[in-house]
């Protein structure tokens, strides 16, 4: 709990001090080790150079072959405990043939059989050394055989060299250790210190806690977001993917389980590599992905003036054309409605009067033209135009256009069967009645006696083609050149300027061509047409 309270630079000492101690622990028992280890081949080399040295003292051969073991004895055991206290070995015995003991540093030992079992070799002319564990620790010992002056063997030497502790090895080394230990226990604490106020400036003055809470935050925050959101670094790779994200585009699976996947392996058609690399943003733009149609906006993430990757943010396309076509198309029958209750209103009066006055006859035959010019419509639709949202827009322009005093005239040839790829009625909906409700809108100021709106549809020979013609106030190569612009208009009315925009972009979608020629008094005819 303590340790959690801490601030960021004193954590980062704090674990840097235990990972020096536990540095130092395992560096320490490695080298005392290998200290041990030098230290043992070391005094090894001794111990068989000093048996060595003994084993040829001529005097030892002659002496052990003497009948008076107690002059031989005390003889041998004064001249091999000086050679023992010059050498500082722990202890030289000498022994015979018979393994009694000539010397040894305990008088009493003297005279006695040596049992040891690790010193046969010895005795069969063998060189070698030995490690044995005894009260004041392990010992090495060096075993050489005594020969005489026509090479047999008369006897063995015994040199043994203490091994020093690894605390004795400790203290032999105390003051360099210590010395180490202090300089990097100082260097290290001052790198600490450094490393942790750069990381603090790094993550902008924040603690872990306080960084761990924010990702958290961020994270919930883009879930709850309405809007799809995927962002890329430079490298492409996914940093940010909510869930409706992958609820739009239909991947399936937890989004955090795609963070750090290279976007191309998720979902290949995004257009974000395009964004990381001219670092432009593109906004408001439809565009396919997974199959999904979805209106997006993709930004360059800059930093510093650098960029550091791109991030996506778009909305399911469904919902937008509902409404589109809602504002385009429903709103269109409603007026349509509208107009023909007051058209049929007017007839209904022109028909009484036409009775009251007692023109049956006329009354008749005014009511059978009404009748067959609006079944003629209808049948004419019905047959041509093979989707009823459609028709039933077309229907409603027609009416909208005798209400505002324009003829739309419907090209008796027209013919729709089916839709491009990509495109569905809600395009439609939204393309034709833009480019409608456009054509409205030149003839409406126009002072002429005939206001016309031209339609035309030619599907044939996987050929789809739509004219829209009207001879309205027309354009200046000015406005044509920036009609598609979302946002312009040439109208002050706000919400003006995206009809346009959007037909634009229906087009694209479909991999279609549009046509614009305009004359200024003249009117403004739209040509597009689609490949199937």
């Amino acid at each position: 709990m303590l340790f959690r309270k801490l601030s960021m630079n004193k954590k980062i000492m704090m674990l840097t001090f235990f990972i020096i101690v536990f540095s130092f622990l395992i560096a320490g028992t490695f080298v005392i080790g290998s200290l041990l280890k030098e230290k043992e081949e070391n005094i090894g080399q001794e111990a068989m150079l000093v048996a060595r040295t003994v084993a040829n003292l001529p005097e030892i051969k002659t002496l052990l072959q003497s009948n008076d073991f107690k002059f031989a004895s005390s003889t041998i055991n004064e001249m091999v405990e000086e050679i023992r206290f010059i050498n500082q070995a722990d202890y030289i015995v000498i022994m015979d043939t018979n393994r009694v003991k000539y010397s040894h540093p305990s008088i009493k030992e003297i005279g006695e059989v040596s049992k040891s079992s690790d010193m046969d070799a010895a005795f069969v002319e063998h060189y070698y050394l030995s490690k044995a564990n005894g009260e004041n620790g392990t010992t090495i010992r060096a075993f050489v055989p005594i020969m005489d002056e026509y090479n047999n063997q008369v006897g063995v030497a015994l040199v043994g060299f203490l091994l020093p502790s690894p605390l004795q090895i400790f203290t032999d080394y105390q003051s360099e250790i210590l010395i180490t230990i202090a300089i990097s226990v100082l260097f290290s604490m001052w790198g600490a210190h450094t490393l942790g106020r750069h990381i603090k400036k790094q993550m902008f003055g924040l603690e872990p806690h306080e960084i761990s809470k924010m990702y958290v935050e961020r994270t919930e925050t883009f879930n709850s977001m309405h809007e799809g959101i995927i962002a890329v670094d430079k490298d492409l790779n996914i940093t940010i993917f909510n869930k409706k994200a992958s609820e739009i585009l239909g991947v399936e699976g937890e989004p955090s389980y795609y963070l750090g996947k290279n976007i191309y392996e998720v979902l290949p058609d995004t257009r974000l590599p395009e964004i990381v690399l001219t670092g432009k943003p593109v906004y408001d733009q439809e565009i396919y992905v997974n199959e999904r149609s979805i209106l997006s906006n993709r930004i360059p993430i800059l930093v510093n003036g650098n960029k550091v990757g791109a991030v996506a943010v778009f909305k399911d396309l469904t919902a937008f054309k509902q409404l589109a076509e809602e504002l385009t198309g429903v709103k269109a029958f409603v007026q349509a409605l509208r107009v023909q209750t007051h058209e049929y209103k007017n007839k209904l009066h022109t028909i009484s009067g036409l009775i009251h006055l007692g023109h049956i006859k006329q009354a008749l035959e005014y009511l059978s033209q009404v009748q067959d010019e609006h079944d003629n419509v209808t049948k004419f639709l019905n047959e041509r135009i093979y989707n009823e949202n459609i028709s039933g827009l077309l229907l409603s322009k027609i009416s909208r256009g005798k209400e505002l005093g324009i003829k739309v005239n419907l090209d008796k040839e027209s013919k729709f069967t089916k839709f491009p790829d990509k495109l569905d009625h809600h395009d439609f909906v939204v393309l034709f009645g833009n480019l409608i409700e456009n054509a409205f809108d030149s003839l409406i100021g126009v002072n002429r006696q005939d206001k016309e709106i031209t339609i035309s549809i030619d599907d044939n020979d996987g050929i789809l083609a739509i004219l829209v013609s009207d001879n309205g106030i027309g354009m200046t190569e000015d406005i044509q050149s920036r009609i598609f612009e979302s946002g312009f208009s040439t109208k002050e009315n706000e919400g003006r300027g995206i009809g346009l925009y959007l037909v634009n972009e229906i087009v694209q979608k479909g991999n279609g061509t549009i046509e614009v020629s305009s004359e200024v008094n003249k009117g403004t005819t739209f040509i597009i047409t689609f490949e199937f």
